[in-house]
């Protein structure tokens, strides 16, 4: 009998099928062509309706014969109106292509434009822009479960992210290069970084919401600046909206690692941002009354929800000519950090000696974005950008072997300022462009009162170390960066199709760096006791604050970290640009000068306690691009970069370890590299792609760090040019939308090698000597830092316009890569290869507002750094192995949730 009924059901519902009438077709932009996604399709006659998908695509089902009107209409677009003839059992096939609306007022004329931060914007920058390029949409950073830009970055094909202590992406790798190699921009202007030794710049600073795309170019034209061997990351900001527009939004979370483990943290409020020499003069003797103790007190508890908030809004107004946008953005959020350090070595029982350390993190986020827009007249435009950014995290670090306690209590806080104004002016008559800018950056960092307390434990008790029991180090620098830019361009028509456009200009920029550092050292003393320096928890303190110390009279104020910093680099360029129907060909030559300089704050005897580098470099370029058909390119460049040596590398600092020292190098060059790039492009509708892409870099006097050797038996761990190296490499990208989902996926394999020199340790074969063991020098070819050799993304996109729900499910996978270079021969220390799940949902409730739900790190894969198996570990027993080789940490940072509510008035 139920098969009878089962029968029935189904030869109900194939006659069903079979008499019904569908209505299917696809709206576009009646310009560009692009899908309209969201644009609603309705039969006027019985109120029957559906919106468009992903693809622009629609589907009416089960339409009754008979004749209809059919309109569509989209935001922004005339709304149009056709006719239709539905026949019995059959499919109908119906385009439609609008038009924008567009109004004349007064001298200026206003077109109401598809938004840049759409998914068919970024497509299309990626297909018509001059260099290769990839393209996130603001659209896209919304939905992702990514808050902030580094985070973002991973999605990029050829990314590599290095993180931070809390699990969170901060510095990005490109194509296999080391983020010296390459620089940060803010609306197209260079930034400072708050680094106190380097240039490149911590992404994790950015709030992703404030910005309208992210992009991210990998090849170079002469109109750019030329340390970008790796590539540029620009962060264009929120633009003026055509009409009036206020976004808000509120979550909140939790890390999951609180879920079974307590947060610890201390009073930051209490830190003197001034150590006592700075306070008081560096002949000033410290004493222990010029120390807070309040900071000293570290509490225990429950982590509070993670909080984030933003907000925008804009408008026009002056009959559009002016425009303003204000945006912010607030993150609170509490991070864990689980990890395990193995050591090689073993206690008295024979086991392993494990250290387990965990990271309490307080990060806040502030990020304020402000830009005015005016329009003078035809053609004629003023532009100012305002931006700030402020990273603040507090961290309470416990480290804890068996025999051996450190707690770290750090305080940072780092601040970027950037505004710009910039002016086009479009001489019609002339046939002349003008384009301006004048820009001011301020980086600032600091970590006032970084205390490390370092304690025993012997047979169960913890006590403070008599020789080293504390330290308290003060840092802060600033960067300041002052630049102008100017470009002319003219356009010329040639014979045919052929167009050309001759463009020069220049810019130049003056940076004044200033680092400052110091640091002093605590005993435990407590002269009521028969042993002073004898300091038990539980017996003489219970909290860190409680804990009676003396201190050294003077700290180090002789530390190379006190320096001063110079560069004024000046640069010029023509560029010329000739394109048809078919082709386009951009060749250029930049000259790039530049003037480094270094000078240290306190002088010591012998030292070069200040110096410069002054040289000039000739940077030719050319790249083609050859359309197939309309929707193909093929791509092929070619250009000259250079990468300046860090801050810091060209200081003749010197430090001492117990097994080497470590110096400075003013006498360094800088690097130079050639750069090749092939891609192939397809774009079968507005939102898919398919690239395929090819890049080579051959580089001359890599820098790198290595051994050398010194006066007499010194050996010195240094800052060096390496000969040459190579770096190549395979990129995927391939993007595909359908009706209500989509795929997007990428894949970038990258090879590289340099050669260094490293200390190779062996038996020795003289029998009579008094050493086992010798030492000698080799040279080893390895991959460059930080690179990875397999890098993919996968996500699974979900758009139900009709319900109103958005979805992502997107995964992240980044092989072994290189992570710290050892000064020996075959004990490097790699991260293992690294997969990340994350996931996002939104639903539109109604009158602009929108749920959200972000889930990131599902998988809660360990970061494990190890050292490959060599001929000296795979001889130790009883220790932690991966892949052969030697586990020497493992961190586990938790799964992260957040849920909230958008609102957006448009």
């Amino acid at each position: 009998m139920s098969r009878f009924f089962i029968g029935l059901f189904f030869l109900s519902l194939h006659v069903s099928i079979a008499h019904a009438s569908f209505v299917r077709g696809k709206v576009t932009d009646s310009k560009t062509g692009e899908a309209l996604v969201g644009s609603t399709i309705f039969l006027k006659e019985i109120k029957m309706g559906t919106i468009t998908g992903l693809d622009g695509s629609f589907l009416l089902k089960n339409v009754p014969s008979g004749q209809y009107r059919i309109v569509c209409s989209f935001l922004s677009y005339e709304t149009a109106e056709k006719t239709l003839t539905v026949a019995k059992e059959t499919t109908e096939t119906i385009n439609f292509s609008l038009s924008e609306k567009s109004s004349e007022i007064q001298e200026v004329t206003v077109t109401s434009k598809s938004s840049k931060s759409s998914e068919v914007s970024a497509r299309q920058s990626e297909r018509y822009a001059d260099q290769v390029i990839n393209v996130v949409s603001a659209k896209t950073i919304e939905l992702s479960p990514d808050l902030t830009v580094a985070n973002v970055m991973q999605r990029v094909s050829g990314v590599v992210l290095e993180r931070s202590s809390s699990g969170e992406g901060q510095y990005a790798i490109l194509r296999g290069m080391d983020k010296r190699f390459n620089y940060s921009m803010v609306n197209g202007m260079k930034i400072p970084s708050p680094d106190n030794k380097n240039r490149f710049v911590p992404l994790d600073i950015f709030p992703s919401e404030l910005l309208d795309r992210l992009e991210v170019t990998k090849s170079m034209t002469a109109n750019m600046e030329a340390d970008a061997i790796g590539g540029t990351v620009n962060m264009v900001m929120k633009e003026a909206p055509a009409n009036r527009q206020v976004t808000a939004n509120l979550g909140s979370g939790y890390n999951a690692l609180f879920f079974h483990s307590d947060n610890q943290s201390f009073d930051a409020g209490s830190i003197q941002l001034k150590s006592p020499s700075e306070r008081y003069g560096l002949a000033y003797p410290v004493q222990m009354k010029d120390f807070t103790l309040e900071n000293l007190h570290v509490k225990s508890g429950r982590a509070l929800p993670n909080l984030t908030a933003g907000f925008s809004m804009g408008d026009r107004f002056f009959n559009k000519r002016l425009g303003f946008i204000i945006a912010g953005s607030f993150q609170n959020n509490f991070k864990g950090n689980s990890s395990d350090n193995y050591s090689t070595t073993t206690n008295s029982l024979g086991e392993q000696i494990i250290t387990h350390r965990f990271f309490s993190n307080q990060q806040t986020r502030i990020g304020l974005h402000a830009k005015l827009d005016y329009q003078l007249g035809p053609g004629h435009k003023l532009m100012w950008y305002n931006a700030y950014l402020d990273f603040r995290n507090g961290q309470v670090r416990d480290a804890i072997s068996y025999n051996a306690q450190t707690t770290r209590l750090r305080w940072n806080q780092q601040t970027i300022l950037t505004s710009t104004l910039k002016g086009t002016d479009r001489m019609g008559a002339t046939g002349l462009d003008l384009d301006w800018s004048l820009s001011y950056g301020q980086a600032l960092n600091q970590t006032p009162d970084n205390v490390q307390i370092n304690a025993l434990i012997i047979n169960g008790i913890t006590s403070i170390d008599q020789n080293d029991g504390a330290s308290r180090k003060w840092e802060h620098n600033s960067d300041d960066d002052w630049a102008g830019y100017a470009n002319l361009t003219r356009s010329l028509k040639m014979g045919g199709s052929w167009r050309m456009d001759l463009s020069t200009g220049g810019m130049y920029r003056d940076k004044f760096r200033s680092s400052f550092f110091n640091e002093y050292h605590f005993k435990p003393y407590d002269g009521a006791k028969a042993h002073p320096q004898e300091i038990i928890k539980g017996v003489d303190y219970q909290n860190y604050d409680e804990i009676k110390f003396e201190v050294n009279s003077y700290g180090n104020l002789s530390d190379p970290l006190n320096y001063e910093a110079t560069e004024k680099i000046g640069a010029a360029y023509v560029m010329g640009k000739a394109s048809s129907d078919k082709v386009q060909i951009v060749s250029g030559l930049r000259v790039e000068h530049t003037n480094q300089g270094y000078h240290l704050k306190f002088p010591t005897d012998g030292a070069r306690n200040e110096g410069n580098q002054v040289y000039s470099d000739v940077l030719p370029s050319i790249s083609l691009k050859y359309s197939i058909h309309q929707e193909a390119n093929l791509r092929i460049s070619y250009a000259k970069g250079i990468n300046r040596p860090s801050f810091f590398e060209i200081v003749p600092y010197s430090m001492i370890y117990e097994e080497y020292k470590e110096r400075g190098n003013p006498d360094l060059k800088h690097t130079i590299a050639h750069n090749f790039d092939f891609r192939y492009e397809y774009f079968p509708h507005p939102t898919d792609q398919l690239m395929v892409g090819i890049f080579y870099k051959r580089m001359l006097h890599p820098i790198e760090f290595g051994m050398m050797n010194g006066f007499g038996q010194d050996i010195y761990y240094m800052p060096m040019n390496f000969g040459n190296a190579s770096n190549y490499g395979i990129e995927l990208d391939y993007m595909r939308f359908f009706s209500w989902f989509g795929v997007k996926a990428n894949y970038t394999f990258t090879q590289s090698g340099i050669t260094t020199t490293k200390i190779r340790v062996k038996e020795n074969p003289d029998p009579n000597s008094e050493t086992n063991i010798v030492t000698e020098y080799v040279n080893q070819t390895r991959p460059l830092f930080g690179q990875a050799a397999n890098v993919a993304n996968f996500s699974l996109l979900l758009k139900d316009k009709h319900h109103g729900w958005d979805g992502q499910l997107a995964f992240s996978y980044t092989g072994d890569r290189l992570c710290i270079v050892s000064r020996y021969l075959d004990q490097d220390s790699w991260q293992a290869g690294f997969l990340q799940l994350d996931a996002s949902v939104e639903k539109r409730l109604g009158s602009g507002l929108t749920f959200f739900a972000k889930a990131s790190n599902l998988l809660d894969s360990p970061m494990i750094q190890y050292v490959r198996k060599n001929s000296v570990n795979q001889s130790y027993a009883g220790v932690e192995r991966f892949k052969q080789g030697i586990v020497e940490r493992k961190e586990f940072y938790g799964q992260n949730f957040m849920i909230g509510i958008r609102y957006k008035l448009q």
